[in-house]
């Protein structure tokens, strides 16, 4: 824990903010987002959870932040993995298996971002004000703007829709992963009766199949029209 004194300049602002960050960066390693609580984040920086609140207006705009942040950092590291996983002189149907498979390879070690896109939505959007919403809903549209290209260059026969399919993704992928995390109920539900683990999805193969799905489509829907 780091006891602070009162930030006196802009700079010692900018310190104490970038603690709040990577404090919370380091609990998204050790738990799941739910599990991320404004008391215990302010207990590890040392700080009042008032004074947290005077850097972020809650924990849903501290974790819309390293959101952006978890998306730049793999989109910024997904152009080698797309280019050694898709074969440039393939027929499009099969660029697009590969692809898909790619883009899923590439989130195996990411669950920090898994999650946290599987709780953009339904829980970090809410709890904070219009101007946040505002200025994570840009990052977010650069975000997709970004792999969009990074698709076209593989599948340049998506043209515009790229960026369509990549709006896609993100909300397939989170989606996915949330269904395949059950809770305690749901798998005691599974060993109990195996006919209901037919519902039960495995990230990977699920995220592979769907983002295939899915980009077949786009491009089916392209072309004809």
């Amino acid at each position: 824990m780091t006891t602070f004194q009162r930030a006196r300049s802009e700079e010692q602002r900018e310190i104490r903010r970038r603690v709040i960050l990577d404090t919370a960066a380091a609990m998204l390693d050790e738990m799941p987002v739910g599990e991320v609580s404004l008391n215990e984040l302010s207990r590890r920086v040392g700080l009042a959870k008032s004074n947290v609140l005077r850097y972020f207006e809650s924990r849903e705009a501290i974790l819309l932040e390293l959101l952006d942040q978890a998306w730049q950092e793999w989109t910024a590291g997904l152009a080698g993995p797309l280019a050694a996983g898709v074969d440039a002189q393939a027929p499009v149907g099969e660029r697009a298996e590969q692809f898909a498979a790619a883009v899923t390879a590439s989130l195996a070690d990411r669950r920090v971002l898994c999650d946290l896109l599987s709780a953009q939505a339904g829980v970090l959007e809410h709890n904070v004000s219009p101007e946040v919403a505002a200025r994570y809903k840009r990052a977010a549209v650069a975000n997709v703007a970004e792999l969009a290209a990074l698709t076209r260059v593989h599948l340049p026969e998506l043209g515009d829709a790229a960026g369509s399919l990549a709006a896609s993704a993100i909300m397939v992928i989170g989606a996915v992963w949330t269904h395949a995390r059950p809770s305690q109920a749901m798998l005691a539900a599974y060993a109990a009766d195996p006919s209901l683990a037919v519902l039960r999805m495995d990230f990977a193969a699920s995220l592979r199949q769907m983002l295939a799905t899915l980009t077949a489509g786009t491009l089916a829907r392209t072309a004809a029209s």
